[in-house]
């Protein structure tokens, strides 16, 4: 299990290297998306790089925290709680590709959610060998889950807020 653990973090920061490189430019050369698809518009309207670095930074957190004290303490609840983040990023990785097809365009995160996730399903697959599933496990899961779906409001609420402060 330890050799697949700093692959979170890694995993993370390759692809939203990405989004934090292409936001900007995306949002200054699309303006046809926000007129189609208005809740952009409101999602993103006080968007700056600045604060997407700083959101990106703010949900870096977690993944790193998680995944070193997995990687020092090997702990089946430090296990359950990396595996439950992993999946989160799996699925933050279809999001995108769903939101590029729904788009019918490219946005800034598709090509390393496309190469990132069959990764991410293999190390998924790997690691699940060495987590037991009962009801614990699935609630820890279940609960990284929600955190990190929480924690992505957050990090969007601070990019706002931080954009708002430079705009």
């Amino acid at each position: 299990m330890r050799e697949y653990i700093l692959l979170l973090p890694i995993l993370f920061i390759f692809h939203d290297m990405e989004e934090i490189i292409g936001f900007g430019w995306f949002f200054r050369n699309n303006s046809e998306i926000f007129k189609r698809f208005p809740i952009i518009t409101k999602a993103y309207k006080d968007y700056t790089t600045a604060g997407m670095a700083l959101a990106v930074y703010e949900e870096f957190i977690p993944f790193f925290g998680i995944s070193l004290l997995a990687y020092y303490f090997e702990n089946d609840v430090l296990y359950t709680l990396w595996f439950g983040l992993l999946f989160s990023l799996a699925a933050h990785f279809i999001v995108h590709i769903g939101q590029s097809i729904y788009i019918k365009k490219y946005i800034p995160s598709l090509i390393t959610s496309i190469i990132c996730l069959p990764v991410t399903v293999i190390i998924l697959i790997k690691s699940s060998q060495y987590i037991v599933f009962n009801l614990s496990t699935i609630l820890l899961i279940v609960a990284s889950i929600l955190f990190m779906i929480a924690n992505l409001k957050f990090a969007h609420w601070l990019m706002h807020k931080f954009g708002k402060r430079l705009g």
